[in-house]
């Protein structure tokens, strides 16, 4: 799935590999990467899913559906255009396949997803939680498994916590997930949350927000108070533009400039001056105790979770790279080899 894909596809089913692109998982890069048939359905092919264009599955032959004719050949060549709605080619594709009565190869099916597996046991989104200081990805982890049994939607605003909640919500039903996509407009997920809780009054909408972010619509909290919408803040507080801080530090030699807060205001005050509930964790072995407080209130509430300040958004295809070369981890020796066109980039 593109970002703007997710749940297209439910997250829990034996053929999920997760999210492409810049910070997609290890296995849908190369699986991408590798194919011989990509099928694209409705994604523009934007350089955060392709990375380096000259690189970009190089063997494969591309079909790509799309309803916007202006989209077919604007990024990659493909090898078969399809202008229509994704639902009609589709029913129209099936209907051919079946009419040719092809089966699949087991053997090839079988080395294929042999290879696939092999990219999977990397497990790229591993992180550990431990000590004393709350890391970014347990707190949204740990937010999704109590609240997937629940109608929840989840809105984000923009950064690295974008990138962690698109990575560890695994949805599994469509129209669950609002995201600005490659629009990147700070300030999105408040005002995304306050319409997804008037449009679904019995669900539980949720805005994974940065605390930089959140501070862009932070006045749309009086139309929550006013409308009596429960929508639920939470913010992955590390006080810094967290993405702007990790492209300083890879790909600026951590010369830091503009992305670091030290004057943030205290959220649970300010939640209280709105007129709503504010919480504060700090301890990792509160984090669910404070989600389920959260989730128990009855109207909308801020929850300001102080967590790592210097963790970094792993994996990650490094600017100018091609999209099976990505960094794994902070122990990934290619982290050393950002250089030339991809530093030219940023």
């Amino acid at each position: 799935m593109t970002l703007m894909g997710l749940g297209a596809y439910p997250a829990s089913g034996p053929n999920w590999l997760g999210m492409v692109g810049m910070h997609g998982t290890y296995e849908a890069n190369l699986a991408m990467h590798d194919c011989d048939v990509m099928i694209n359905i409705g994604a523009r092919f934007d350089d955060r899913v392709t990375g380096n264009l000259n690189f970009f599955s190089p063997n494969s032959k591309k079909i790509h559906i799309d309803i916007d004719q202006s989209s077919i050949n604007k990024n990659v060549i493909v090898d078969i255009p399809v202008v229509g709605d994704a639902g009609v080619a589709l029913s129209a594709i099936t209907k051919a396949w079946k009419a040719r009565k092809t089966r699949p190869k087991p053997k090839a099916m079988k080395a294929w997803w042999a290879d696939i597996k092999k990219w999977m046991a990397k497990d790229c989104l591993d992180y550990t939680q431990a000590g004393s200081v709350i890391k970014p990805q347990y707190a949204i982890q740990r937010l999704f498994e109590l609240t997937k049994n629940r109608e929840t939607y989840i809105s984000t605003e923009v950064g690295q916590h974008q990138m962690w909640a698109a990575q560890f919500c695994r949805f599994d039903k469509p129209n669950r997930w609002l995201t600005s996509g490659g629009l990147g407009t700070m300030g999105y997920g408040l005002p995304a949350a306050i319409g997804a809780q008037l449009g679904n009054p019995k669900g539980l909408c949720v805005d994974i927000a940065g605390e930089a972010s959140i501070l862009m619509n932070i006045q749309e909290l009086s139309t929550a108070v006013q409308y009596r919408l429960p929508v639920k803040v939470f913010i992955i507080n590390n006080q810094y533009m967290g993405m702007v801080r990790q492209w300083q530090e890879l790909l600026h030699g951590g010369r830091y400039s503009e992305s670091y807060t030290d004057s943030l205001p205290d959220f649970v005050k300010l939640a209280e001056a709105y007129g709503l509930a504010g919480l504060r964790v700090e301890d990792p072995a509160k984090v669910d105790d404070t989600i389920k407080e959260m989730m128990a209130i009855d109207g909308p509430v801020i929850v300001d979770v102080r967590v790592d300040q210097k963790e970094n958004c792993y994996p990650m295809i490094p600017s100018g790279a091609a999209h099976n070369h990505m960094i794994l981890g902070p122990e990934d020796e290619d982290e050393k080899a950002i250089t030339g066109d991809g530093l030219a980039l940023v």
